[in-house]
């Protein structure tokens, strides 16, 4: 079921972000590992990091 937004709220309904968090994480956790990472994974891996920093930030907000 949907989650209702309210007109005068213009961001994401904090379920949506929540998901975002959620998959960020698992994202990060399913691609450790102990040898190290080529250049891409590394560039990958750092943009998962700030996606999930500014998801957490904007679900800190609300």
């Amino acid at each position: 079921m949907p989650n209702p937004v309210l007109a005068a709220d213009p961001g994401l309904p904090i379920a949506i972000l929540n998901e975002i968090y959620d998959c960020l994480s698992l994202a990060l956790d399913a691609s450790e590992r102990p040898t190290s990472y080529s250049q891409s994974e590394r560039e990958a891996r750092s943009y998962m990091r700030t996606a999930l920093r500014r998801t957490e930030r904007l679900l800190n907000q609300r």
